[in-house]
């Protein structure tokens, strides 16, 4: 039984309805069992066909928010790279694409900056010196950078 209208290609705005709704439904399987639920939105569209809806169900802080490992993680180790713990998801651009901060890993020396690609949420590593610099443009010009600068997947 259908309650909604036919999808027939996954939008990115479709995409972003689509999860918004589920998170919705979620949120109130997680309060029956005094959990809490963080949406961090979805992940690649499959040329239209699929997408991954991303979120995370923890036990409450004491505050009443969901833990965010990755948030924590990058606070304590920004500075080591260069960073500022606030950095945790600021966006930065390179190119004509636009990018936000969502990690970092030591274990990757030379690419410890975990991103996401705004439009389709696709991961991508970044080296911290260049990541530092394109925010640091991005405060200095109005306009942001428009540095090219090397990334990987």
């Amino acid at each position: 039984m259908r309650k909604g209208r036919l999808i027939t290609r996954l939008t990115p705005a479709t995409c972003e309805e689509i999860q918004t709704r589920m998170l919705e439904v979620c949120q109130k399987i997680a309060e029956d069992h005094g959990l809490v639920i963080e949406g961090a939105g979805w992940r690649g569209t499959d040329t239209g066909f699929s997408f991954e809806p991303v979120f995370r169900v923890s036990i409450p802080a004491p505050d009443g928010t969901a833990f965010n490992l990755e948030k924590d993680r990058f606070e304590f180790l920004a500075e080591h790279f260069g960073l500022a713990p606030s950095d945790f998801g600021r966006e930065f651009r390179t190119g004509s694409e636009r990018f936000r901060i969502t990690g970092i890993d030591p274990k990757r020396p030379r690419y410890p900056i975990s991103a996401e690609r705004i439009p389709d949420r696709r991961g991508f590593k970044f080296a911290a010196e260049n990541v530092a610099m394109l925010l640091q443009a991005k405060e200095n010009k109005p306009g942001g950078c428009h540095v090219v600068c090397i990334y990987t997947r």
